[in-house]
């Protein structure tokens, strides 16, 4: 199966909340954000398109993941409070 160039815009609409795998991705002029590429594998588990898409990755130059949703990091900072005793 031949894959299509797909913009990242139209990749949102298709695979919402799910990480991409894309090859030969196109980049903005500063090189700073993915306009698109060639969707090589899709799905919800990060671990799950690194592994299986390793495979795929074949014929094309260059490689990026991205993700379509919204990213939240999981991880809190808490504030630490010195408390001096007098």
């Amino acid at each position: 199966m031949e894959n299509s160039y797909v913009s990242m815009e139209d990749a949102k609409l298709l695979y919402p909340d799910e990480w991409l795998l894309l090859g030969n991705p196109v980049s903005d002029e500063n090189g700073l954000h993915t306009l698109g590429g060639y969707i090589l594998y899709h799905s919800k588990d990060k671990k799950e398109v690194c592994i299986t898409g390793r495979d795929l990755t074949e014929g094309y130059d260059r490689i990026t993941l991205k993700y379509t949703g919204k990213f939240t990091p999981r991880r809190r900072l808490g504030v630490m409070i010195r408390l001096n005793k007098q």
